[in-house]
């Protein structure tokens, strides 16, 4: 395949800007400027005054009493979210994660009336098997940042030539550079059509896709609407349970069970809210950073094992990086809205729905559990299933060298074929 980037002019500086403290002139401007299908280089550059903005809201921040348990079952305790704004205000660096991202080559395109941002890495390698990663909530494309290189580049981060990868990891419709909605219908299926044009429009006629949190269900839909190229998928974060449970339940789905009644009863307070009323949330998530911070923190500890201690499995700098993000592009609510439309989407079942094409599964322990007794009803031609014993929720992140190469040895096996062999 021809490495010629079609379609892309050089950015103009209101191209190169985009957030939360841009009028929305800038917004409209560039949607005309750029032409249908046109792909134009991206990055982005925080207004200063923006930065500074924040850091005065941070020192006004209004807060409440002290909780009345002494663990992270009300939320987020006071103390740790004292500690955790203190160092947002006085010792966090935007700028340092700002030119981390811009190290990498991003562009923004039209889709669907939609302006979508994307990275887009092209190994050395003229075999690379192209693949497009999908974050989810609270995530952006930075959950993908440590993985990127080793991905494109393994030979110089402990792999061997043949592993290569092209990489493209979209900004999900409200979230981050990605342009934020004003109709409902930007769900699950919709992401996964978007994400076809886009690997169609960047040449890429062979690929696979990978996916946790909503990106798991969007590589899902990708995978059912069998998208032109797409020959097969990675899947961090399955969903297997049936919608009608069997009378007895094997100890392995007794398991499963118990562990998602227990986040159903005791950790979804924000699906529920974001599911039900994303536009009431955002009002108070755009308006105080704090606030914005104890939401997105909060998940952090819970899909990172719960320990009290999200730090020990994320830096507190990587946490931060990711909340600075939502803050300074003003996606709280876009971002929440995904889940409003997916409830709409798949009301009361229990799993998106099976897949026919070829499956494959990383299951890290700190995340929600997913039988294998189950899985293969959903996913017939599974080819690929390994159960680790470290990670969690956010593994690229967390355990990034793991994930990696979960991916490397998921993917050798449709390097040369499009029918890899189901597991039994």
């Amino acid at each position: 395949m021809s490495k010629k980037r079609l379609g892309i002019r050089r950015k103009t500086e209101e191209e190169g800007l985009r957030s939360a403290g841009a009028p929305s002139s800038v917004e409209i401007r560039v949607s005309k400027m750029q032409k249908s299908e046109e792909i134009i280089p991206f990055s982005y550059h925080a207004p200063q005054s923006v930065i500074d903005d924040l850091k005065q809201r941070l020192a006004q921040t209004r807060w409440p009493e002290r909780e009345t348990a002494n663990d992270w079952s009300e939320g987020v305790p006071l103390e740790k979210m004292h500690a955790l704004v203190d160092y947002w205000q006085t010792g966090h660096d935007w700028r340092r994660c700002e030119a981390e991202l811009n190290r990498f080559p991003q562009f923004r395109t039209q889709i669907d009336g939609l302006g979508i941002h994307f990275i887009h890495v092209r190994s050395k390698n003229p075999n690379a098997l192209p693949i497009i990663l999908t974050h989810g909530w609270p995530s952006t494309a930075l959950l993908f940042r440590d993985v990127i290189e080793p991905l494109t580049d393994p030979t110089a981060h402990g792999g061997k030539a043949e592993d290569a990868f092209d990489v493209v990891i979209p900004s999900l419709p409200g979230f981050a550079f990605s342009d934020k909605p004003m109709e409902r219908g930007w769900n699950a299926n919709r992401t996964a059509q978007a994400w076809a044009t886009l690997m169609s429009r960047l040449g890429y006629k062979r690929y696979v896709a990978q996916g946790g949190d909503w990106g798991a269900f969007i590589t899902t839909a990708m995978a059912q609407q069998r998208t032109p190229g797409l020959v097969a998928i990675h899947l961090n974060f399955p969903q297997v349970i049936p919608d009608h449970l069997p009378d007895k339940l094997s100890p392995d789905q007794q398991r499963a069970m118990e562990v998602l009644n227990h986040f159903r009863s005791e950790g979804s307070g924000y699906l529920t809210m974001q599911a039900t009323r994303p536009q009431t949330i955002g009002y108070a998530l755009m308006d105080s950073p704090a606030g914005q911070a104890a939401w997105i923190y909060d998940i952090y500890n819970a899909a990172t094992g719960n320990s009290g201690d999200p730090e020990k499995a994320i830096s507190r700098d990587k946490i931060l990086d990711e909340i600075t993000l939502y803050w300074l592009t003003g996606t709280a609510a876009s971002s929440a809205r995904f889940y409003y439309e997916q409830r709409a989407l798949l009301g009361k079942s229990k799993n998106p729905g099976g897949v026919d094409l070829p499956v494959g599964v990383s299951l890290f322990p700190h995340d929600l559990p997913a039988p294998r007794s189950w899985a293969k009803d959903v996913y017939p031609n599974l080819f690929y299933w390994h159960e680790l014993d470290q990670g969690g929720h956010f593994a690229s992140l967390e355990k990034p060298d793991l994930f990696v190469e979960e991916l490397r040895r998921c993917f050798r096996k449709v390097r040369q074929t499009d029918h890899p062999e189901p597991i039994q």
